[in-house]
């Protein structure tokens, strides 16, 4: 079994986790100011993403470059990952590669501690994807555990790219906003971002 196996009702029922379903979680959230260059860079890849409509495309154009911009704005070190092999616990399956992972730590050849998961949305659909993120969150949360790292809470973003929705997990409960973000205010998106990484600083 791989991450991108699991459903949501997998994840109640193999790791005994509440789904807690809540409007605007993280709508209180200020946006980010970001620069002019990064404003650019999505004024121009953006429509090449979305007319070659392809999981990569959103991928490479839209999602990587979001957060590359978060990295870049973050006040801590931090290290992201995309398409990193993540096995924490094959008996319970939590292995495979992550779409992206970000983690709160300097450290780039290694995952170290991991605070967020970002998954893509399969064939633009988020539901789709809501499980599998889940389960990277888990997973995150074990591997940290097993480090010793002081992170409290664990975040989870489905992305299409134009679209976003957010979770966290903290103990046994993953809290998920019903809220649809979208890219046209990214700087919430940015916002929602950098809360998550200073909430376990």
């Amino acid at each position: 079994m791989s991450y991108s196996q699991f459903s949501i009702e997998l994840i109640k029922t193999n790791f005994g986790i509440n789904i807690s379903e809540r409007f605007g979680i993280f709508s209180n959230i200020p946006e980010v100011e970001y620069s002019n260059f990064f404003a650019q860079t999505l004024h121009e890849y953006v429509p090449l993403a979305l007319s070659i409509d392809t999981e990569k495309a959103r991928s490479e154009f839209i999602i990587a470059p979001i957060l590359f911009e978060i990295k870049k704005q973050s006040p801590e070190p931090i290290s992201l990952f995309s398409g990193k092999e993540f096995n924490v616990d094959l008996e319970k399956g939590l292995t495979g590669f992550c779409d992206f992972l970000i983690s709160r730590s300097p450290e780039q050849l290694l995952i170290e501690a991991p605070v967020f998961a970002v998954v893509e949305a399969k064939n633009d659909n988020i539901q789709s994807g809501l499980g599998q993120c889940m389960a990277e969150m888990v997973a995150a949360q074990l591997f940290n555990e097993r480090k010793g790292n002081e992170v409290k809470r664990i975040y989870g973003a489905v992305t299409t790219g134009s679209i976003w929705k957010f979770m966290r997990l903290e103990g046994q409960v993953i809290e998920i906003d019903l809220n649809e973000y979208f890219l046209s205010n990214v700087g919430k998106i940015l916002g929602i971002f950098r809360s998550g990484l200073e909430s376990n600083s």
